[in-house]
């Protein structure tokens, strides 16, 4: 099964799924390098509702959030990546700086972020709120960062 949706698609699918009583939970990022902390983030994500949505920053948006340099993997092959996972229901990329015209779009009932987000600073809060919704912070998972792994392989191959 494709999990990889436009918005357009998804806000279908969305829809559909609201009104058999299905709780949408959401997130974004842009998941650069696929790592332990991003499984275990988005695992935790899962439990607190029915269906996972999370929303992958395309290439340009990556750039202007990162720098240059970034993303090391193409938009396309972070959304596969994503979509590979178990506790992902539906994969969508946006190409705005923020995801809060996609939030406002899809209106789902949770918003989830990582502990490195306080909830004043969650993009969509108020949108998902006004709608009688919550945001979520699930706890970091200390030593697990794209930009770690980046300065790791960067100090290896410095070296030689």
């Amino acid at each position: 099964m494709n999990k990889i949706y436009s918005r357009e698609k998804l806000k279908e699918e969305l829809d559909r799924l609201r009104k058999e009583g299905k709780k949408t939970i959401f997130t974004n990022g842009c998941f650069d390098i696929l790592h332990v902390g991003h499984a275990r983030y988005l695992q935790e994500a899962k439990k607190i509702g029915d269906i996972l949505v999370v929303a992958i920053n395309s290439d340009s948006s990556v750039r202007a959030i990162k720098g240059e340099k970034r993303p090391i993997i193409p938009e396309d092959e972070r959304a596969e990546m994503v979509a590979s996972l178990g506790s992902v229901d539906y994969v969508t990329i946006f190409h705005e700086s923020t995801p809060l015209e996609l939030i406002e779009y899809l209106q789902p009932h949770v918003i989830v972020k990582g502990g490195d987000w306080t909830e004043e600073k969650v993009v969509g809060r108020e949108s998902v709120k006004k709608l009688g919704g919550t945001v979520v912070i699930v706890p970091e998972i200390r030593g697990a960062s794209t930009s770690g792994i980046i300065e790791k392989i960067t100090k290896i191959y410095s070296k030689e």
